[in-house]
This record gives structure tokens, C-alpha cells and sequence, in this order.
């Protein structure tokens, strides 16, 4: 081969890997940008948002991400990974109550610090081959976490591992109406729930603080005013 032809396909071969180069960082761009939009704003953040905040076209979102669950599901991996990585650091606690209980306060913290998050793990969604790998990491440490605190007797006998993600529905729910008003309000529903969850039904320590009568107003008002939303985007027939 002349070096001519040597430097013709050395020329070839720059500009494909270079497209490959870019495109990878495009999408790490936009997976950390959706990240945190979906944080603040929510699943139904404008994809435009997020393109603008990863310094790309709506062209170049839509080539890596065709669909919104798509974007939702790259962004959701690292979410599922804190997801198991709680779950496992609960199953080494010492005691079983405390791991189990803890867990699931920090899952629903999870879902108070981010927005997307409180949708997101109770949503199916498109998952890459590590998401599911991920998400049955997950989902075996909670099992194993669930049958070690009823061994020891702190955990109700007809506790499953299927009421966890009733749970995050219910704080889910709790989340839309009083994030802005009375934003810890949520910590006293898991309270609530945890000890009925426990085996003896323990109340040891006092409840988290209820919102004030004035923060229930308005968490009614903006209740009623979702509510009218989503009657007035789907109307009967």
C-alpha cells in the first residue's frame, strides 16, 4: 500500500471515530441533563429543556433518544443502582428492623429529593440489560431483607415484598399535593406505615410532625387544582 493510500485511510477512519466520539458525549450530555431536569421539573419536564441544558438541538435528542421512556429508562440506571446499593447496606445492618425500616425510609427519601424519581420506580419503562440486571439486584436484596426481619420475628408474617411499591405509590400520591407546601409531610406517613408494618406494631419515638392547619389548606387547594387539570386534559368521551 502507497503512502498515499496509508494516509487516505488513516484520514478515513479519524472523522468516523471522531462521530463516534461525539455522539457517546452527546449522550452522556443529555442522560446528565435529563437527570436533573427530570429532578427538578418531573417526567413531563419539556425535552427541549433538556436538550438546551446538555448544549445540543432537539434534532440530536430525538437521534439518541427516539421516545421519552427511552431518556427516562438511561436516566433511571443510576437511580436502580442507589436503589440495590440501599437495599444491600440495609441487609448488612445488624438489626434486622433497623435495616428493613431504614430501607424503606430512604427509598422514600429517594423519592422526595427527586421528582422523577417518585414516578419513575413505579412506572414500567424500556430497561437497557444492566437496568434489569440492576433492578433484579435490587429486587433480590429486598426479598432477602424482608424474609430475614420476619425470621426474627419484627416483621408481620403477611408483610410481602409487593407492598414496598404501594407504599412508594401512596408516597408518591402524598408527594404531588404537599412537596411545596409542607414538604416533609411525607415522613409521617411512612411512620404511620412502618409501624404497621412491625410485627408488634411498635410506637416507640414520636411521629414526625404533622403539616400545620394553615399547610393543609393549601395542600387541599392544590389538590383540587391538579385534579380539575387532569379533568379538564381528559374529558369524559
Amino acid at each position: 500500500m502507497s503512502p498515499q493510500t496509508q494516509e487516505s485511510g488513516r484520514t478515513g477512519a479519524t472523522p468516523c471515530r471522531t462521530l463516534r466520539a461525539d455522539a457517546e458525549r452527546n449522550r452522556g450530555r443529555l442522560v446528565a441533563a435529563a437527570a436533573d431536569v427530570f429532578a427538578e421539573q418531573g417526567l413531563d419536564a419539556p425535552l427541549e429543556d433538556i436538550a438546551e441544558r446538555a448544549g445540543v438541538g432537539i434534532a440530536t435528542l430525538y437521534r439518541r433518544f427516539p421516545t421519552r421512556e427511552e431518556l427516562i429508562a438511561a436516566t433511571y440506571e443510576a437511580k436502580m443502582a442507589d436503589f440495590a446499593e440501599t437495599a444491600e447496606e440495609a441487609l448488612r445492618a445488624p438489626d434486622a428492623w433497623a435495616g428493613f425500616s431504614g430501607c424503606v425510609e430512604r427509598m422514600c427519601a429517594m423519592q422526595a429529593e427527586n421528582r422523577g424519581f417518585t414516578s419513575v420506580m413505579t412506572m414500567p419503562l424500556p430497561l437497557s440489560t444492566e437496568a434489569l440486571a440492576l433492578r433484579d439486584r435490587a429486587k433480590s436484596a429486598l426479598h432477602a431483607l424482608v424474609q430475614r426481619a420476619q425470621e426474627e420475628g419484627v416483621l408481620r408474617e403477611d408483610f410481602t415484598p409487593e407492598d414496598v411499591p404501594l407504599l412508594l405509590m401512596a408516597n408518591a400520591g402524598i408527594l404531588a399535593v404537599t412537596r411545596d407546601v409542607a414538604p416533609h409531610a411525607w415522613r409521617r406517613l411512612v411512620a404511620y406505615q412502618l409501624q404497621a408494618f412491625h410485627a408488634r406494631g411498635d410506637r416507640s419515638g414520636p411521629l414526625p410532625a404533622a403539616p400545620t392547619p394553615v399547610q393543609m389548606n393549601r395542600i387541599m387547594m392544590t389538590h383540587r387544582a391538579q385534579a380539575a387539570q387532569i379533568e379538564e386534559d381528559c374529558p369524559e368521551g
